[in-house]
């Protein structure tokens, strides 16, 4: 039971470094495809995340919960909305839509242990 513990442990610890790179590489575009969405929820989110990697031990309750909000967001999007907004934009935003949520769906698997 004790290792069961540690090892849940180190897999959160080691899921919230992986978002901390994820982010350092990807941010800017996530940050991007949030304002085109231009979904308050999404944006404060985003904003969450980043606060938290802010702190000297991050918390990865905070972390999860985030990418969880920032992932239903996107989920949550009507293509032809992304279409739109593509046209608007003129960003790739459906695109950046399916990367991104895959990445957040694989940053997410990380946060939970299986023995």
């Amino acid at each position: 039971m004790l290792n069961c513990t540690a090892n849940t442990a180190e897999t959160r610890i080691d899921a919230v470094v992986s978002t901390e790179h994820h982010l350092r590489r990807h941010g800017k575009s996530l940050f991007n495809l949030l304002d085109a969405i231009d979904d308050p929820v999404g944006f404060e989110a985003f904003c969450d995340l980043h606060g938290a990697f802010g702190e000297t031990m991050p918390d990865p309750d905070v972390i999860e919960a985030a990418l969880r909000e920032i992932r239903r967001v996107l989920e949550d999007q009507r293509p032809s909305a992304l279409d739109r907004i593509e046209q608007d934009r003129r960003l790739p935003v459906p695109e950046m839509t399916r990367w991104h949520g895959a990445r957040l769906t694989d940053l997410l698997s990380m946060f939970h242990y299986v023995d």
